[in-house]
């Protein structure tokens, strides 16, 4: 449940040094906090945490500044990156690389670790609104590897990275209006898949826009998505999969050569793969290795045991029963899979 972090008015406007990083000085880093004089004072910051990490939602009816100097740094050296969330308003950010500007719906990540300073500047209505998020560096670099000491501005209008920030911000958004009913781990899952789409943002905007698909490009996708849904019917076939994606069986062959595989080789090193995982994943009191091998579409539990253990060296149970993972099992192609399956008539 959200929090009172902070709240200023004309009465109390002067103790904003003095109270913008909570009664015990635990939030944000230091460094030098203000208002800018105006005839209306209203700053509100509110402050949700999920394990290490802080939501914070902070409106403003007058211009905000703060700067972080060497001598901050080498006082607190607290390495943390912010994530901005621009709802209204504008935020300033400059240091000696030069400065930048974000506007509303625009999205920013700063960092600590260098000299900066920051404005929070209100829109035509006299109103300034950020949602941002306080996260130890080194917990996102797990997501982001880039250095945001400069800041790294996202516009709104990047095409691609729009999407999503947005379901970052609404997730970020919706664990800070929580009002107590989100246990702890959800609200860790949301925040760190929040995080991960932000990673991913970041790292499509360094990446070239991919080439446009082809016409064969997408029927593979079909006929990949196709066999994906039906791999557990163990009537899977050449024949169904070209009559479920609209192409004839020749040109279904034409779209796996592609991919340099055979209808066999993918089928198999599917079911196999995902039964492998299905085994490391489970408990033997839970699922059965019969209820696993009919799962991944096989016929029999024989038939499975066979496969498993001539691609894997053991089987399944014997797999299972190595609870510590240490037998490590090659990649079905990287054992001859193909040549094994290409003989077989078991998948027609």
């Amino acid at each position: 449940m959200a929090e009172t972090l902070f709240a200023l008015d004309r009465r109390n406007v002067h103790e904003g040094q003095n109270v913008f990083r909570g009664e015990r000085a635990q939030e944000y880093y230091r460094g030098d906090f203000w208002v800018e004089d105006a005839p209306t004072v209203d700053v509100r910051s509110e402050r949700r945490t999920v394990g290490a990490v802080s939501i914070i939602r902070q409106r403003s009816a007058s211009n905000l500044f703060f700067r972080r100097s060497r001598q901050h740094i080498r006082e607190d050296a607290t390495d943390l990156s912010i994530l901005w969330f621009v709802r209204r308003g504008e935020f300033a950010f400059s240091n000696q690389c030069g400065a930048k500007v974000a506007a509303e719906g625009d999205f920013v990540i700063t960092r600590s670790m260098e000299p900066f300073l920051i404005e929070c500047r209100t829109d035509g209505t006299g109103l300034s609104e950020v949602l941002h998020v306080t996260v130890p560096t080194h917990l996102l670099r797990a997501h982001v590897a880039q250095d945001c000491s400069s800041a790294l501005v996202v516009p709104a209008a990047r095409g691609r990275a729009v999407p999503e920030l947005a379901i970052a911000e609404h997730l970020l958004a919706d664990v800070f209006a929580d009002d107590g009913r989100l246990c702890e781990n959800s609200a860790r899952l949301l925040v760190e898949t929040a995080l991960g789409l932000i990673g991913h943002t970041v790292r499509a905007l360094e990446e070239p826009r991919p080439a446009r698909q082809s016409i064969a490009e997408r029927r593979l996708e079909d006929v990949l998505r196709f066999i994906e849904v039906h791999l557990s019917d163990p009537q899977l076939s050449t024949a169904m999969v070209a009559k479920g994606c609209g192409i004839s069986p020749r040109y279904l062959s034409f779209l796996l050569r592609l991919r340099e595989t055979s209808f066999s080789e993918l089928v198999w090193e599917q079911r196999l793969g995902k039964a492998r995982d299905w085994l490391t994943n489970s408990d033997p009191r839970d699922i059965s290795i019969s209820e696993i091998a009919y799962g991944v579409g096989f016929k029999s539990p024989a038939h499975f045991s066979r496969m498993f253990k001539r691609v894997f060296g053991a089987n399944p149970r014997e797999y299972r029963g190595d609870s510590g993972g240490e037998i490590a099992p090659p990649s079905p192609m990287a054992t001859g899979f193909g040549d094994f399956v290409s003989g077989s008539s078991l998948l027609q």
